[in-house]
């Protein structure tokens, strides 16, 4: 896209009612609430959107091989949306970013999606590296603009893409990972988060490297790691157990069935003075583990991937987060401590409560909730967009 590339007349005219979600502040809009849409638009292109009164409502995304049909990116139909209007939408998210990102630390979240006005967009800076993910038409669209203005901004070694995934299948793309400017991330590269150090691989690792989105949780749950026995499923690099053992656990014992995962969570151990001696990392399926143990802890951190990817799957999803909750309660002494997670996006917040409680009545126990948590601060949402608030964590004080 150029400078010049400005807000099309194509226009988009919703049912009636079907507005109420946007005054709202909600940024989605499904193929069933349009009453009509100017023929020939193409997947991706800008549109004005209109109440079936005619009056002006939003300047959206619109992308009709999509449920998801249109994604607002701006309050006013008659927006103009150009290489300026994203500019200064990146410029914005980076600012807050720079006023908000803790000392001793140098990977966090640039741009969220939705939750930065910018839907479909995902850049994590890992020290002086970018990745970025574009997984809507609309942003697809604004790719080239979007990496200029990173460049101008951020002045980074190099930007490396990973749009992947089940959004962009569902978006009529397929995937794309590269060096998209600059330098080639190296193999493992090494991080600050908190102090801490750890190694990370962009090119191939989960999410976009790592999960940025639990900083804030992995140094809230190793304040009660001191002197503690702990326990750390799906531990993945060990993220939760460097910082357990940085604040003093006893022991730490990491498990996760991936092998690669085990071998780059004992580099993150080592890289910050503890041995695998002390603190092992076993392989191991977390569900057989936890019922085959005998061995209690003060400490059990549960942090699995998303058991429901899709709305079908979340009754067999919350059969598992009861069964693997049930099984860690069980595992722990009493006046220990539970930390639980769940990040699928179809597991909402309420039933995810109701899954850990009927976990504690099942298992004998009393369970007092010490805190709730979610994605960090770098990971905005906007209030009205539930669907943006992925990550449920529970701090448990358990009886």
């Amino acid at each position: 896209m150029n400078d010049t590339k400005s807000m099309t007349a194509a226009k988009v005219i919703l049912k009636p009612g079907k507005e109420r979600i946007l005054y709202q502040g909600h940024p989605w809009l499904f193929s069933g609430a349009i009453a009509t849409a100017d023929r020939g638009i193409a997947p991706g292109q800008v549109v004005r959107l209109f109440s079936h009164a005619g009056t002006g409502l939003a300047t959206a995304f619109y992308n009709p091989k999509s449920d998801i049909a249109l994604r607002v990116i701006a309050r006013e139909a008659d927006a103009e949306i150009n290489h300026a209007f994203w500019q200064r939408r990146i410029e914005a998210a980076v600012t807050r970013r720079a006023r908000m990102l803790p000392p001793d630390t140098n990977a966090c979240r640039l741009i969220n999606a939705e939750g930065d006005g910018m839907p479909g967009l995902i850049v994590d800076r890992y020290d002086d590296f970018l990745v970025t993910s574009f997984s809507t038409a609309g942003m697809e669209a604004w790719r080239e603009c979007v990496h200029s203005a990173l460049r101008t901004l951020l002045t980074p070694r190099g930007i490396y893409e990973r749009s992947e995934g089940r959004s962009r299948a569902r978006e009529g793309f397929e995937e794309r990972c590269m060096v998209a400017w600059g330098a080639a991330p190296p193999a493992m590269l090494e991080i600050i988060e908190h102090g801490a150090r750890f190694l990370v691989n962009l090119r191939e690792g989960q999410k976009t490297g790592f999960f940025l989105d639990q900083r804030e949780n992995r140094r809230l749950v190793g304040t009660v790691c001191r002197a503690a026995a702990v326990l750390n499923c799906f531990a993945y690099s060990g993220g939760f157990s460097v910082h357990a053992a940085r604040t003093g656990a006893e022991r730490v014992v990491s498990i996760d069935s991936s092998a690669a995962a085990n071998e780059l969570c004992r580099q993150n151990m080592g890289l910050n003075g503890f041995s695998s001696s002390q603190h092992p990392v076993v392989a191991a399926n977390v569900f057989d583990f936890l019922r085959d143990q005998d061995e209690l802890f003060d400490v059990i951190i549960l942090d699995p991937p998303a058991f429901a990817k899709s709305q079908k799957e979340v009754m067999a999803a919350a059969r598992g987060y009861k069964e693997i909750n049930l099984q860690a309660l069980k595992r722990l002494r009493p006046g220990g401590f539970l930390a639980t997670f769940s990040c699928s996006n179809h597991v909402d917040g309420a039933l995810f409560h109701k899954i850990v409680i009927a976990a504690a009545a099942d298992a004998g126990k009393t369970a007092q909730l010490l805190c709730e948590m979610g994605a960090g601060p770098d990971h905005p949402v906007i209030l009205a967009h539930s669907e943006g608030r992925y990550l449920k964590g529970l701090l448990l004080g358990i009886e």
